[in-house]
């Protein structure tokens, strides 16, 4: 009997099956950009498609230039607008406005929201008449600052603080109370000072929620502005909204709320830009 003797190869043995004998199909660059990006493009494309399918229906005659313009009469409105300064003017008027009752707000409802988050004494005696105030609908005191304050720039702004303050006030205050309370007997047993805590406990711990009342704030602040500005303003996005209304120019009108809708959105992306920076050490971990 011949015994054949068989030599091992001298390298490891590669079992993997070929990609000629039925391995997935290679994908072209084409087709990984695409599906990289598809949703991004398709959310850029839907209001452009909107856009496009309003300038057909307005072209047809199908909408009349009474009850809605065409997108490129609203666009002309604005670039008029634009060419003899007075959007300049307003938007920064406006903005001043927003900065100033956001600020104010911001300030009163993140110290509120501490005070009652760290003290229970505080949570019985001033959260209840916030929670009754905020019960109340604060565009309807429009008439009671009106006879407080006047017809000057204090009820404008004060009208933007009162809608900033309760986000603000809420999400801190749910944000201290969900602190584990280990953390802070630990810090206590460390031999931390307040401010200790403070800076490398509670902050950072309510940073994510503090963060979502002011997005929240930053949009009630544009509406309440809107609504403010329409109390016999002078100037401002809402003084040219008011005077396009005595002339009926409905173009300048819905140009001037796409530019406040505009303003809401590039504030609320700042702060997301904000929010990224700031929790980076949340995405990392």
């Amino acid at each position: 009997m011949v015994v054949t003797s068989y030599a091992a190869p001298a390298g490891p043995v590669d079992t993997r099956v070929s990609d000629v004998q039925g391995g997935p199909a290679p994908v072209s660059p084409t087709q990984s950009v695409w599906q990289r990006y598809r949703w991004t493009v398709l959310r850029v494309l839907s209001p452009v498609a909107l856009l496009v399918f309003w300038q057909i229906a307005s072209a047809a005659g199908v909408l009349s230039e009474r009850v809605l313009p065409a997108p490129s009469l609203i666009f002309d409105a604005g670039l008029e607008l634009l060419r003899n300064g007075e959007l300049a003017d307003a938007l920064a008027i406006s903005g001043t406005r927003v900065v100033q009752g956001l600020v104010l707000g911001g300030l009163i409802g993140v110290a509120l929201g501490a005070l009652v988050g760290l003290s229970k004494l505080a949570e019985a005696t001033v959260d209840p008449p916030l929670q009754m105030l905020r019960a109340l609908p604060h565009l309807g005191l429009i008439p009671l600052f009106i006879v407080w304050f006047g017809i000057g720039e204090t009820p404008k702004i004060l009208l933007v603080a009162l809608g900033v303050a309760f986000p603000l006030y809420l999400n801190t205050f749910s944000a201290i109370r969900q602190i584990d309370r280990d953390f802070l007997d630990t810090a206590v047993v460390l031999g931390f000072s307040r401010r200790q805590r403070f800076t490398t406990i509670i902050l950072p711990s309510i940073a994510p929620q503090l963060l979502v009342g002011l997005r929240q704030s930053l949009a009630i602040a544009w509406l309440s502005l809107i609504v403010a500005e329409q109390i016999n303003a002078e100037s401002g996005l809402g003084y040219i909204i008011n005077n396009a209304r005595d002339f009926l120019r409905l173009d300048t009108i819905i140009f001037g709320l796409v530019v406040y809708a505009l303003m809401g959105i590039a504030t609320d992306g700042i702060v997301r830009v904000l929010e990224k920076r700031a929790l980076r050490y949340r995405l990392d971990a």
